[in-house]
């Protein structure tokens, strides 16, 4: 708090700015979501490849995949082998190629909506922000 010369406390001020967002720039909108969802893809391979190992080791896999082989077993041979078909590299396989897919679409709907987002602004003067700063 600030003293005057009198030695009184005084209030402090609040300078306030209100502003428009009235446009923002599809290319840097696309830079932003192109690294967030990279950031985004590799949490998502690393949070597989996690709990495909809690799982693995609790032998959740070892269990299921005895239930499912004597499930679908015949007479003459052995049933679906699920511990093969869900192995670690077929499955961080597959969840990169889904973390791909997620970051050419995140990145392409970021970018729509920007364009979006100028259109309308366009319309109805975009959105308006107050920032307040204390001295």
């Amino acid at each position: 708090m600030r003293r005057s010369r009198t030695g009184a406390r005084t209030v402090p001020r609040t300078r306030k700015a209100r502003l428009k967002v009235a446009r923002v720039d599809p290319w840097s909108v696309m830079k932003v979501g192109f690294l967030l969802s990279i950031a985004l893809g590799i949490c998502t391979v690393v949070a597989v490849a996690v709990l495909w190992m809690v799982m693995d080791a609790m032998g959740v896999f070892a269990a299921v995949g005895g239930t499912v082989s004597e499930a679908t077993s015949s007479d003459g041979g052995g049933g679906f082998d699920l511990q093969g078909f869900l192995s670690l590299p077929r499955v961080l396989t597959f969840t990169s190629l889904i973390a791909v897919i997620d970051v050419v679409l995140m990145t392409a709907l970021a970018t729509l909506g920007a364009f979006i987002y100028n259109m309308s602004a366009g319309l109805v003067g975009g959105v308006e922000v107050t920032l307040a700063e204390d001295e």
